[in-house]
C-alpha cells in the first residue's frame, strides 16, 4: 500500500511539473541600455533642456513626444507598449510604485547584464565587455537540445559581443551578428535585409549595425524560416545614449516600440506563431540621472535598475503593475524555459521563474 501510494505522489507531482503550457514559441528582445523612466514616464524635459544632450530643436522634439501628462508623454512615445502591452500583458519595473527590477551583477554594463538575462545567473567572473567566450550555459542551448527544438533558435544581434555571451563557437547555434549574412535558400525579403546593412553608415564602428537592419534580418528570418526561439538583441539606445543624443535615443525608443508592434501582428497573423508565442523583453542595464544620462556603470547612480514586459497566451493581462515588489534579471531565463513548459538546468545555478508571469 505503501508502495502504491508513493508511486501515485510521484505521478502526481510530475504531471503538476510538466503541466502544458500554450506557449511554444519565445520571441526574446533585448534593448540595450533602455531606462526605466522614458518607458514609465516619457520624456525627460529637464535632460532634453540640456544642449549638449540633443542635435535637433527642443520644441520639435517636444511636439513630438510631449504631453501634459505622464500617461499622454508615454504613451505617445510608446504606443505599442501603453496601448497593447500594457492592456493585453503586463509590465514590471514602475518605481513610482516601488515596483522593482534590477540587473544582480554589481557591474551595470552590457555584457554582464546580458549574461545573467539569459543564463539566470550572476558570475562575478564576468566583469567586461571584452570578456571571451562565456563559460555559462544559457537558456537558448538548453532549449536547442529539447525534443522538437533543436535547430529551431536562433540569436540576431546588433553587437557583436553577443556570440561571445551566447557562446557560439561552444553551441554551433545559428546566429547572425552585424553585417553577418543569413544564408541559404533565401525570400526576397531576406536577400533585401542582407544588402541594405552594407549600406548604412558605421556610426558606432565595425562592432555594430543599425537596429533597422536587424529588425529586417529578424523579422524576415521568422516570416521564412519559422523558428521557435529568437533572441532579438538591439542596440541603438545604448549607442545613441553614450553619444550624448538624448533626442535621438527617444526616437530610437519610438521606432523600436513599432518594430516590436510589427512583430507581434506578424506572431498574431501567422498560424504557426499565433496564440502560441511569448514576447518577453528587457534591457541589459539602466542608464544615469541628469547629467551623468549618457554613462552607466557601477559608478553611475541608477544605471542597475531595469523593466520588463511580457505578452503571451500564459501570463494574465495584468498591464502596468502597480505593486511593491522586487524582480532581478536573472529570474529571466527560468521564466522563459517555464513558459515553454521546461525546467532549465544548466553548469550553474539557475535562478527561480518569476510566478506573477503566469496563470
Amino acid at each position: 500500500m505503501k508502495l502504491r501510494l508513493s508511486f501515485a505522489l510521484i505521478m502526481i507531482t510530475t504531471a503538476l511539473f510538466a503541466q502544458k503550457t500554450k506557449t511554444e514559441n519565445i520571441i526574446f528582445i533585448s534593448i540595450d541600455g533602455y531606462r526605466w523612466q522614458e518607458l514609465f514616464r516619457g520624456i525627460d524635459s529637464s535632460i532634453l533642456a540640456m544642449k549638449t544632450y540633443r542635435q535637433q530643436d527642443s520644441a520639435s522634439i517636444m511636439k513630438k513626444y510631449g504631453a501634459a501628462t505622464v500617461a499622454e508623454r508615454r504613451a505617445k512615445l510608446m504606443p505599442f507598449f501603453w496601448g497593447t502591452i500594457a492592456k493585453q500583458g503586463q509590465l514590471y519595473g514602475n518605481r513610482d510604485f516601488n515596483n522593482k527590477v534590477n540587473v544582480r551583477n554589481k557591474y551595470w554594463f552590457s555584457y554582464p547584464g546580458r549574461s545573467e538575462t539569459i543564463c539566470g545567473y550572476y558570475d562575478p567572473k564576468i566583469n567586461s565587455n571584452s570578456y571571451p567566450n562565456n563559460p555559462n550555459e544559457n537558456i537558448f542551448e538548453f532549449i536547442n537540445k529539447q525534443k522538437g527544438y533543436t535547430g529551431k533558435v536562433v540569436t540576431i544581434a546588433s553587437w557583436d559581443a553577443v556570440s561571445n555571451i551566447v557562446n557560439r563557437d561552444r553551441n554551433k547555434m545559428p546566429l547572425i551578428n552585424p553585417f553577418e549574412r543569413v544564408e541559404g535558400k533565401l525570400t526576397e525579403a531576406q536577400i533585401l535585409a542582407n544588402e541594405i546593412q552594407g549600406f548604412m553608415p558605421n556610426y558606432f564602428g565595425e562592432s555594430v549595425r543599425w537596429d533597422a537592419c536587424t529588425y529586417a534580418i529578424a523579422k524576415s528570418y521568422l516570416s521564412a524560416n519559422h523558428p521557435k526561439v529568437m533572441y532579438i538583441d538591439f542596440a541603438d539606445p545604448d549607442d545613441l545614449g553614450h553619444a550624448g543624443q538624448y533626442d535621438f535615443y527617444l526616437d530610437a525608443a519610438h521606432y523600436l516600440d513599432k518594430m516590436v508592434n510589427n512583430l507581434w501582428q506578424l506572431v498574431q497573423t501567422d498560424p504557426f506563431y499565433k496564440d502560441k508565442t511569448t514576447i518577453v523583453i528587457c534591457p541589459d542595464h539602466g542608464r544615469g540621472l541628469g547629467k551623468q544620462w549618457p554613462g552607466h556603470g557601477s559608478g553611475t547612480a541608477g544605471s542597475n535598475e531595469t523593466w520588463l514586459a511580457v505578452i503571451g497566451p500564459d501570463t494574465p493581462a495584468t498591464g502596468e503593475v502597480k505593486s511593491e515588489g522586487q524582480i532581478y534579471q536573472d529570474e529571466i531565463a527560468q521564466t522563459m524555459a517555464k513558459l515553454l513548459g521546461f525546467s532549465f538546468t544548466a553548469n550553474h545555478p539557475v535562478q527561480p521563474a518569476i510566478k506573477s508571469v503566469f496563470k
